[in-house]
């Protein structure tokens, strides 16, 4: 820094016009906001005109938004693994719902902490332990009251208690995972949205490092269930023309699998009704603006702290929400509303990217490597996620055909599946039955029709049956043999490339 410079800066940290930290780092700040079961179509800015979202809309106005988002294994613990990790299911070894490891290969806040940035986490990480860092410098969890390891309570819950001493933080009564909805019943600031909002802003506005720049992780632990909002959100969708689920003509047994006075309140399957679903979605699409508004918050605090112009910011869900479509409930599905996620990038200044929208397949595991090109590190080669640059500016060559889907039999024996998509076209085999599914999703992207057996899609399902054929081929002969695909007896949860416990 010259001496002018140094001068410039010293007078307008005396004006209170910078901070010198905006001055003394060498990369931009990483951002790194998502929020846990939201599903793609669940934004104003993709088209979904009854959700209310005017702070994320507008961040994907300045960025990109990539309109193929997916999360390749669409339950919390593989998918993030896949976004700490950079790498593919298969080669992170977590195939379904299962343990995140306590160690990988690559990390992502270890790799962030060496190419010298500050690393905090603040919400939900569903890692296993619960207080394990992978790296950060520290950690604020909200891990939704689960309790894995003995004595934990989460900071969310001693805070609240503070708060509120003796009183209920789950006193809306609704399970993690039920489908059913009501109104929060405390304060709105005692709300676990509000809080992971409140500390991120307190960190921000707290961090005057001189030396580092910031990597922070939000992590939201909505609008996943229980859908519980404040009432004057409630209030924002009283009029709202919130859709209907989509049904396609494929799933008929699923609308007898439970008759809904039978049916758990958090049952994965059954057709509870088109009021019921709705009155489900309107309650998550309120958790979403609740979430907006926080995420209003921490983008006004980075613009007062001078860290916006300079800062990556990144938005993303772990994976989606079923929300009633084709009578499922919940994730685990290589449907839509399942796998397919937001994904906004807004990109520092300094990188002079025109704002637009992105067709091309996208997926968690491509944050890292983003993030990683950012800090100026190179990827590694073997991982398998790819910055994201170069495909914002419209200079990416050799982009994936295809990103892979899979999840390990979940909620259902059959429902043990591996798919590929590039948001145009989906093909999905289902491991234990041999079923296999087919929509083109630019004239059916609802997935109403499955098209595997129409004869004008042929060629199609031979190209994409052949495609899968080459991605399954290194896992061996349980898989593929002889050219074709293997129908399996037994469901693989921890693949071989899992990390072994030492």
């Amino acid at each position: 820094m010259s001496i002018v410079t140094n001068l410039k800066c010293t007078l307008a940290v005396t004006a209170g016009l910078c901070s010198s930290f905006a001055y003394a780092q060498k990369h931009p700040h990483v951002i790194l906001i998502m929020t846990d079961q939201q599903r793609g179509d669940a934004l104003g800015c993709m088209g979904n005109e009854a959700v209310i979202s005017p702070n994320l809309d507008r961040l994907a106005g300045e960025g990109t938004l990539f309109m193929n988002g997916y999360s390749s294994c669409p339950s919390s613990t593989p998918a993030r693994a896949g976004m700490l990790t950079g790498l593919s299911p298969w080669h992170h070894g977590l195939l379904g719902y299962g343990e995140v490891s306590p160690e990988y290969k690559y990390e992502m806040p270890q790799m962030m902490k060496d190419a010298g940035y500050y690393t905090f986490g603040i919400g939900k990480m569903h890692w296993h332990p619960q207080r394990i860092k992978h790296g950060f410098e520290g950690t604020l969890l909200d891990e939704s009251g689960r309790i894995e390891d003995p004595n934990f309570t989460s900071d969310y819950r001693q805070w609240f208690q503070i708060q509120a001493p003796g009183k209920n933080p789950d006193e809306t009564g609704i399970g993690w995972n039920d489908h059913s909805a009501s109104n929060y019943k405390l304060p709105e600031n005692l709300h676990p949205t509000y809080w992971t909002g409140e500390m991120a802003c307190q960190l921000i506005q707290n961090y005057d490092n001189s030396e580092k720049p910031l990597f922070l992780k939000v992590s939201f632990a909505r609008p996943h269930s229980p859908y519980d909002p404040p009432q004057r959100y409630i209030d924002m969708y009283k009029d709202a023309q919130v859709p209907d689920p989509f049904i396609g003509d494929w799933c008929g047994k699923w609308a007898k699998e439970l008759a809904p006075e039978k049916a758990a309140k958090d049952a994965p399957y059954g057709n509870f009704g088109n009021e019921y679903a709705r009155n489900s979605k309107r309650y998550y699409y309120a958790n979403i603006t609740f979430i907006d508004e926080q995420i209003g918050r921490v983008i006004k605090a980075l613009k007062e702290k001078g860290m916006y112009d300079n800062a990556l910011i990144i938005f993303v869900s772990d994976h989606g929400d079923m929300m009633g479509d084709h009578y499922h409930w919940r994730k685990t599905y290589p449907y839509e509303g399942s796998t397919h996620i937001p994904y906004i990038v807004k990109w520092p200044a300094a990188e002079k990217v025109l704002p637009g929208k992105v067709d091309a397949p996208v997926e968690l595991r491509d944050l890292l490597p983003t993030f990683l090109e950012t800090a100026g590190v190179t990827v590694p080669t073997d991982m398998d996620g790819r910055p994201l640059l170069a495909l914002a500016k419209g200079t990416a060559t050799n982009w994936r055909k295809y990103i892979d889907l899979e999840h390990a039999t979940c909620y259902s024996a059959d429902n043990y599946w591996c798919a590929l998509t590039d948001g145009k076209i989906k093909y999905v085999w289902y491991f234990h039955t041999g079923e296999e599914q087919l929509f083109d999703m630019v004239k059916d992207p609802k997935e109403l029709h499955n098209a595997v057996n129409d004869k004008k899609y042929k060629k199609r399902l031979a190209e994409m049956r052949s495609e899968m054929v080459r991605h399954l081929s290194e896992r061996g002969e349980e898989f593929v043999k002889d050219g074709q695909l293997v129908v399996r007896e037994k469901t693989m949860l921890y693949g071989p490339n899992y990390p072994k416990k030492k």
